[in-house]
C-alpha cells in the first residue's frame, strides 16, 4: 500500500468511527421489526408472501384439529379485499397471561414467539411458524380483527398495522357448546406488491391440507367478482390424496397401499400406488408441512421400499437368482406416494423447513413400511407380480438409457462434435450474458438468425413436435435426437447427471408461433424441462417468448396485437379502416418485425416460467392430465379451465 493510500485509509476509518455510535443502534418496538423486514418472516412481499398470510392463520386451526379439538375451518375472501378464517377449535384463551400482564389473545397477536406451541402445554405437534404466525399476519395487515367464542361468551379485539385499538372486550354471549376463533385481516398495500388473493392458489393448498388432516372439513368461499364455494373433506385422508393424484393415469392394481403406525413417538402414515406412468411422484410432509427436499423420512421410505420389494421378489421367484436386484428407481417408476409424519419436536435442515433432519424419523418410517408392505405383498400376489414386471421393464430401459448416455458422453468429448449441428451459437463465453432461443423448425431459424445479436444470442431449431416425455421411458428420451440436441446445447445433462453449474445460457427462451400448434410445442418443451431439468425452472432460467398474433397498419404506422382483445382495442384507437394482418408464424415475419417484437431486449416481452414449491402436487397432476394417455381427465380439465384462456386461436 502506498503512503498516499495509507493516509486515505486512516482518514476514512476515522470518519467511519465518528459516524458509528450509540445513535446508530435502533430498537424496534413490538411488531416494528416485522414491518421493517417482512421477507424475514414470510419469505417475500410478492404473491407468495401474501398467500402465506392465509396459510399461517389456517395452520392455527389445523393445529387445533391435530390436537383433536377442531373439525371445521372456513376461509372466506370478502368483497373489500380482506380474508376471514374461522375454526371451531377451543378458541384462543382470553384470560390474563401473568408474565405479560394482558389478555392471552392480545399476547398471541402482538408479541413474537408467543403461543401454545412451545413446551408441552398447548399442542403435541404443530406446523406454521411456531408462535410467530398470528403476530406476523397482524403486523403486515392494514387492519385485523379477531373474535373468540369461549366459555359461553364472545370476545373481540381489533388492531391496525399491529397496533391495539382497544383491550379485549366481551361483545356478547353464546351457547356453551359454541367455541372457536374467527380472524379477519386485510393485507397492507404498503407492504405487499399485490393484495389480491389468488383463488386457485389457495384452493390447491386447502385441498392438500384437507387430504393430510383426515376428517377435517375445509370450506372455501370467494365473495368477490367470480363467486366460488367449495368444500374439501376426505375421510380417507392420504389414501384419497393418492387416488386424486392418480386420476389422470391408469393404476396397475386396484387398492391404494396404506401403512400407518407409531414408532418411538413418531406417528407415520404412508399411502402409495403404481400407475402406467414413467415418472415417480413422491410427496413428503412433517406435521402437515410440505418438505419438498425430503429428508430422513424420505430416506427411510426409499430404503425400506427397495429392500422389502427385493426380498419379496427373491423369496417368491419373481426375480431369478442370476438377475441383479432391482434398484429403487426401478421400483419407484410410476409410483405416486404420500409420506406424512407427525413429530413432537421436528428438526429441519435450515430455516425454510424444506428438509427434515430428525434422525429418528428414518427408522420409524422404515419399520412401519417394511412390516405393512410385506403383509400387503403376501396378501396381494397379483399386485406384487404386476409391480415386479413393471420394475423389470424399467430396469431394462434404464440399462439401455445408460448405454445411450455413455455414448452421448463419448461423442461430446470429441473435438467438433460437442454441439448440435443446427445450433447457431453465440460468441460470448460468460453464461450469465448468454441466451438461447428454441424455435420451431428451419423456417423460423432463418429470420431468428438474421435478427439476433450473435454476440450473446444463440438460436436452435426443433424438427417437428418434441417427444412427449410423459409417455416415454428414459431410454426413448435419450435416443431422441431433438432432446439429445437440447441436452448437449444446454450443457447441464438431465436426470441424475444434471449439474446446473454447467449451464451455458442464463436464459432459455421457448419461441413458438402464437397459435395452437405453437402452444402445443411449448407445452411439450415445458413438460420435458419440468420432468428432467426442473432446477432450470426453479432458478428462473426458462422463458416463453411472446410473438404478436396481428399487425395493424394505419398511416404508415405499425402496431402489434398479441391477442384478439388487444387487436380490437387498437382498432378502436386507430380506426376500423386500418389494415389488419394475421401472422401465420415466426417464419413469415420480417427480420425487423421479429427483432423488435420478440428478440430485442429493449422492446420484447418475455414471460418467465415459475414453479412454486407449495403446489408441486397440482403441477404434477396438471402435466399428467394434459400430456398423459387418459382422455376423460383431459377433457374435464379443458372444460373447467377454458374460461381462463385469454386468446383462443381456432
Amino acid at each position: 500500500m502506498s503512503e498516499e493510500n495509507e493516509k486515505s485509509f486512516e482518514v476514512s476509518a476515522e470518519h467511519k468511527a465518528e459516524e458509528y455510535d450509540a445513535s446508530q443502534i435502533q430498537i424496534l418496538e413490538g411488531l416494528e421489526a416485522v414491518r421493517k423486514r417482512p421477507g424475514m418472516y414470510i419469505g417475500s412481499t410478492a404473491a407468495a408472501g401474501l398467500h402465506h398470510m392465509v396459510y399461517e392463520i389456517v395452520d392455527n386451526g389445523v393445529d387445533e384439529a391435530l390436537a383433536g379439538f377442531c373439525d371445521e375451518i372456513t376461509v372466506t375472501f370478502n368483497e373489500d379485499g380482506s380474508c376471514t378464517v374461522s375454526d371451531n377449535g377451543r378458541g384462543i384463551p382470553v384470560d390474563i397471561q401473568k408474565k405479560a400482564g394482558k389478555s392471552a389473545l392480545e399476547v398471541v397477536y402482538t408479541i413474537l414467539h408467543a403461543g401454545g406451541k412451545f413446551g408441552n402445554g398447548g399442542y403435541k405437534v404443530s406446523g406454521g411458524l411456531h408462535g410467530v404466525g398470528a403476530s406476523v399476519v397482524n403486523a403486515l395487515s392494514e387492519w385485523l380483527e379477531v373474535t373468540v367464542k369461549r366459555g359461553g361468551h364472545v370476545y373481540r379485539q381489533r388492531y391496525e398495522r399491529g397496533k391495539v385499538m382497544y383491550p379485549v372486550k366481551q361483545i356478547g354471549d353464546c351457547d356453551e357448546s359454541e367455541h372457536g376463533t374467527s380472524v379477519t385481516f386485510k393485507p397492507d398495500a404498503e407492504i405487499f406488491e399485490t393484495v389480491d388473493f389468488d383463488y386457485r392458489t389457495i384452493e390447491t393448498r386447502l385441498r392438500e391440507t384437507a387430504f393430510l388432516t383426515k376428517g377435517i372439513r375445509i370450506h372455501l368461499i370467494d365473495n368477490r367478482e367470480e363467486k366460488h364455494d367449495k368444500v374439501f373433506h376426505y375421510e380417507g385422508g392420504i389414501k384419497e390424496f393418492v387416488t386424486y393424484l392418480n386420476k389422470a393415469n391408469l393404476p396397475l392394481y386396484e387398492d391404494v397401499i396404506y401403512c400407518e403406525g407409531e414408532k418411538n413417538g413418531i406417528y407415520v402414515e404412508i399411502s402409495m400406488q403404481h400407475t402406467d406412468a414413467y415418472t415417480e411422484n413422491i410427496y413428503t410432509f412433517v406435521n402437515n408441512i410440505n418438505t419438498p427436499e425430503g429428508g430422513t423420512h424420505l430416506t427411510g421410505f426409499k430404503n425400506a421400499l427397495t429392500k422389502t420389494f427385493n426380498d419379496y421378489a427373491r423369496a417368491n421367484k419373481l426375480l431369478k437368482d442370476s438377475e441383479d436386484n432391482l434398484t429403487g428407481e426401478d421400483i419407484r417408476e410410476g409410483l405416486t406416494a404420500i409420506i406424512s409424519v407427525k413429530i413432537e419436536d421436528p428438526q429441519f435442515e435450515g430455516q425454510t423447513k424444506m428438509k427434515l433432519g430428525t434422525s429418528e424419523a428414518g427408522p420409524a418410517v422404515s419399520q412401519v413400511l417394511s412390516e405393512q408392505l410385506t403383509y400387503f405383498l403376501e396378501q396381494n400376489p397379483a399386485a406384487a407380480k404386476v409391480m415386479c414386471e413393471k420394475s423389470i421393464l424399467a430396469q431394462r430401459a434404464r440399462a439401455a438409457a445408460r448405454k445411450a448416455r455413455e455414448l452421448t458422453r463419448r461423442k461430446s468429448v470429441l473435438e467438433g462434435a460437442g454441439l448440435p449441428g443446427k445450433l447457431a451459437d453465440c460468441t460470448e463465453k460468460d453464461p450469465e450474458r448468454c441466451e438461447i432461443f428454441i424455435v420451431e423448425g428451419d423456417s423460423a431459424l432463418g429470420p431468428a438468425k438474421n435478427c439476433r445479436n450473435p454476440r450473446y444470442q444463440a438460436v436452435m431449431p426443433l424438427r417437428g413436435k418434441v417427444l412427449n416425455v410423459e409417455k416415454a421411458r428414459l431410454d426413448r428420451i435419450y435416443a431422441n435426437k431433438e432432446i439429445q440436441g437440447m441436452i448437449t446445447a444446454f450443457g447441464t445433462g438431465i436426470h441424475d447427471d444434471f449439474d446446473i453449474s454447467k449451464l451455458r445460457y442464463n436464459k432459455i427462451v421457448i419461441m413458438t408461433d402464437a397459435d395452437v400448434d405453437g402452444a402445443h410445442i411449448a407445452t411439450l418443451m415445458l413438460t420435458f424441462l419440468y420432468r428432467f431439468m426442473p432446477e432450470l425452472i426453479k432458478q428462473g432460467h426458462v422463458y416463453l417468448a411472446q410473438p404478436p398474433l396481428f399487425y395493424i397498419r394505419k398511416n404508415k404506422k405499425l402496431y402489434y396485437a398479441y391477442n384478439d382483445e388487444e387487436r380490437d382495442r387498437l382498432l378502436e384507437q386507430v380506426g376500423k379502416d386500418a389494415d389488419v394482418q394475421r401472422f401465420k408464424g415466426l417464419g413469415e415475419m420480417e427480420d425487423q418485425e421479429l427483432s423488435e417484437t420478440t428478440m430485442d431486449p429493449e422492446t420484447r416481452t418475455l414471460l418467465r416460467v415459475n414453479m412454486p414449491e407449495d403446489s408441486k402436487s397440482e403441477l404434477d397432476l396438471t402435466f399428467t392430465t394434459l400430456m398423459g394417455d387418459q382422455v376423460e381427465p383431459r377433457r374435464q380439465f379443458i372444460e373447467e379451465n377454458a374460461k381462463y384462456v385469454t386468446n383462443l386461436d381456432v
